[in-house]
């Protein structure tokens, strides 16, 4: 498995920056990423998330996404279509299961999922896809990491592992986030009764 280290080393020494479709699980998260891709990567971020509920917080995300984009040049923004009933109905049976088991592997596999499909279909405009879920301190990164893989060999696009929490990403995420005004969710995302 390739890692968005690598990727990045790599870009530096070939003057050339990577272009990266960056799944973007929320504003903070991105907080903590962005600034450790800057320098290697062209980060166009796609923020497929039909996980995230009600509409009204999906839209409170969404909102601190852009805000903090204003803190970060030349970072690109997608947000597809998409429903809350693809994920209800892909996580069917699992709405009691606690956070960090089966629904969030599901939950990860079709945000995943989406990001490299997207990617695989404008593959002029992406070398490689990543998520940053791994940001978050309670995210397995390893198992991220694994169904991020698993997508992009589904699609055919290279997938960058990460693990965002180290070199200080979940500290940067926290102080940029306060730093900015940005808003910072109490809960991962679906809302579901094993989440609050």
């Amino acid at each position: 498995m390739r890692s968005i280290l690598d990727a990045g080393e790599d870009a530096r020494l070939s003057g050339r920056k990577c272009r990266l479709l960056l799944h973007a699980c929320c504003g903070p998260c991105c907080a903590g990423a962005l600034p450790q891709l800057a320098d290697a990567f062209e980060v166009t971020l796609f923020f497929h998330n039909p996980n995230i509920l009600p509409k009204e917080e999906f839209i409170k995300r969404l909102d601190a996404l852009k805000l903090l984009l204003t803190h970060f040049e030349g970072v690109g923004l997608i947000v597809p279509e998409q429903s809350e009933d693809e994920f209800l109905s892909a996580v069917r049976g699992m709405e009691d299961l606690p956070e960090g088991g089966d629904r969030c592997t599901v939950c990860f596999a079709l945000r995943l999922s989406a990001t490299a499909a997207y990617a695989a279909a404008h593959r002029d405009e992406f070398d490689a896809f990543a998520t940053t879920l791994t940001v978050g301190p309670r995210k397995n990164a390893a198992l991220i990491n694994a169904v991020g893989e698993a997508a992009g060999r589904k699609y055919s696009v290279p997938y960058l592992a990460s693990d965002f929490k180290k070199r200080d990403g979940y500290l940067t995420s926290v102080r940029l986030s306060k730093e900015y005004g940005i808003y910072r969710q109490h809960y991962c995302g679906c809302g579901l009764p094993g989440t609050r």
